[in-house]
């Protein structure tokens, strides 16, 4: 039981390194989609089944590349999540909900899960290791002089 106790506190002070790790990997993930849908235009039309989803298709680019990269380096997180939430819904409710559950290829649980980590990155903000805290923190200031 000490063990156990031990290893729930060692896990407990480095909670801030999972979300950061977290982070890291949406990020590059959704970075990687991005490159592959430039590299492929024809991808997102067979996903979609539709000629319409071009209209869209330089906001999906757009939005992955630097969404997903700006994530992965924890700088202004909480809009990388925002510009990439739109996307990730309109892919969970108008392209993997028409598919169903625990299909072969694109499935509905992973977009739905990676649009809920969006939702909570957009929430809670970068975390402890992240860019956006190292450039937006304020020098402190030095204490008055005592007389």
């Amino acid at each position: 039981m000490k063990r156990l106790d031990e290893l729930k506190n060692w896990l407990e002070v480095r909670r801030d390194y999972a979300y950061t790790i977290m982070r890291i990997y949406l990020g590059i993930a959704l970075f990687l989609r991005g490159l592959i849908l430039l590299s492929d235009p024809s991808a997102i039309t067979t996903l979609a089944g539709a000629q319409q989803v071009y209209m869209m298709y330089s906001y999906i680019i757009a939005g992955h590349l630097i969404g997903g990269f700006l994530l992965a380096v924890g700088f202004m997180t909480r809009l990388a999540a925002l510009l990439q939430i739109p996307i990730l819904a309109g892919a969970v409710f108008f392209i993997h909900l028409q598919q169903g559950l625990m299909t072969v290829g694109q499935s509905l649980e992973l977009a739905s899960l990676v649009l809920m980590l969006l939702i909570i990155y957009f929430l809670f903000g970068s975390g402890s290791y992240a860019l956006d805290n190292y450039i937006g923190a304020k020098k402190p200031e030095p204490s008055p002089a005592v007389k």
